[in-house]
């Protein structure tokens, strides 16, 4: 079969899919794919990372097969390789060749005065980019929806939410988007922290402008305000979001939210704002495994042009796991030192000079250990029980119970709760918490149950 043939059953396959799956879905999965060739009896599709092909795999390789035969009339192996960044650049700017010197200058010059216009943004930190995010396992689908939505504003995945524990990458993600957008377009973008979205609004009433506060935020392409757990208990101001949300959301404007918990645990918050972040995409980081630190860890090195050896850099992403704004801080600390002091980073000088950050025992191990040892006394329990890994029905509530209270006495992350008890992840966590909640409802004798283990820790606490 012809190569142009090929090209153009899986054009039409791509029309086809675009019609059942949806703008959103369709442009967050299939805009980065590209024909590479034809093979005998089959057609080879770039894919931009493993992480994208294995999702195409499990998702959509069923639906891909037969609307190729559909349009081809015969089985047409689809295969799939990953094609690099700048291969995949090479090819879309191949592919949008203007076809005529007068129509490239209208295009470089417009190209030229957003750049000129354009050249850094206030409100956004200009090193975060996607370039500069190391993407794995941990972050695949948050980057790829990212991705998608900096090249499709309005149209792919909106509103979008990304949430985690502090340190993991939120906010270089959301600015990623604004960075992109703002660079290669000329679209409006505004990113804002809840705190200045609060201090403007309460300076807008002093002053008796709102009108201007509203068309500030309400008049914008794109608005990505971060850590709206801020806004918890705030009813005037979560009404103003509410407005706000709405006449951007109706007008077809990207919306980028970031916040430290899943938006089920936000106490006293609307729930109709709530509702809202659901019409959208609600994504989740966690902390990356040690080969995505290291990554991390030798792209920093090399945007900084520093010389640190590897088996440092290993060190650090093996004593250091919590997230990456500590591993980053590390990693600062000796590039620091060797500017300074003038003298070269060794293992042993690694080792000396942060011995303070991989010896310091973490605030939440000290207060975890008595809410575990209190709340396992309460059952008859040891606190191993609930750190280890036993299922029987009372251990299983008492450990559930104790990730609850953790939850609501400390300001510690679900990642963090998750380690003190036995190393498990933050979705287990989140899972007890959720059981819990969903118990007080049905069970009105848990509350004073729980009202008494709080009174306990306090007391031990106190004590100890």
């Amino acid at each position: 079969m012809a190569d142009m043939d090929c090209e153009g059953f899986w054009n039409e396959t791509l029309i086809q899919l675009r019609n059942i799956l949806g703008e959103e879905e369709f442009s967050g999965w299939f805009s980065d794919m590209k024909y590479i060739r034809t093979g005998e009896n089959s057609i080879i599709i770039g894919v931009p990372s493993a992480f994208h092909r294995d999702k195409i795999k499990s998702r959509y390789i069923s639906i891909i097969n037969n609307k190729l035969k559909d349009v081809s009339g015969t089985e047409i192996a689809f295969e799939m390789e990953i094609i690099g960044k700048a291969a995949r650049k090479n090819q879309s700017e191949t592919q949008s060749q203007p076809k005529n010197s007068e129509t490239a200058n209208i295009t470089e010059e417009k190209t030229l005065k957003i750049k000129e216009k354009r050249e850094k943004h206030s409100q956004m930190q200009i090193n975060f980019t996607f370039d500069r995010y190391i993407i794995g396992d941990n972050n695949g689908l948050a980057a790829n929806a990212a991705i998608a939505i900096s090249r499709n504003p309005g149209k792919s995945y909106n509103p979008f939410l990304i949430f985690s524990d502090v340190g993991l990458g939120k906010t270089h993600l959301m600015q990623a988007i604004g960075n992109y957008i703002y660079e290669n377009s000329d679209k409006k973008v505004l990113y804002t922290t809840s705190e200045n979205f609060l201090n403007e609004y309460v300076q807008a009433i002093q002053d008796g402008k709102m009108n201007l506060f509203k068309n500030k935020f309400r008049y914008t392409d794109v608005l990505l305000i971060d850590d709206i757990q801020f806004f918890q208990k705030k009813d005037r101001i979560q009404e103003e979001l509410f407005h706000t949300f709405n006449a951007l959301y109706d007008s077809k404007k990207q919306l980028v939210f970031t916040c430290d918990r899943p938006v089920t645990e936000l106490k006293d918050f609307s729930d109709r704002i709530i509702s809202r972040f659901g019409l959208g995409l609600i994504v989740d980081l966690h902390p990356p495994e040690f080969e995505e630190r290291c990554a991390i860890l030798r792209s920093t090195v090399e945007n900084k042009r520093a010389d640190i050896p590897n088996e440092v850099i290993a060190l650090i992403s093996e004593k250091i796991s919590s997230n990456v704004r500590d591993l980053l801080s590390a990693l600062n600390t000796l590039i620091a030192y060797t500017e300074l002091m003038g003298v070269p980073i060794t293992l042993e000088t690694a080792q000396q000079r942060l011995k303070n950050v991989f010896n310091a025992p973490r605030q939440a191990n000290l207060s975890m250990d008595n809410i575990i040892r209190v709340t396992a006394e309460y059952f008859g329990l040891t606190p191993n029980d609930l750190k280890g890994k036993k299922r029987s029905q009372n251990i299983v509530f008492a450990r559930q119970l104790a990730m609850y209270i953790a939850r609501e006495m400390t300001e510690y992350s679900t990642t963090e709760i998750g380690q003190d008890f036995g190393g498990k992840d933050h979705t287990t966590v989140m899972h007890s918490i959720n059981k819990i909640k969903e118990k007080l409802i049905i069970d009105s004798t848990l509350e004073s149950t729980i009202d008494s283990i709080i009174r306990s820790i306090k007391e031990f606490s106190a004590k100890h």
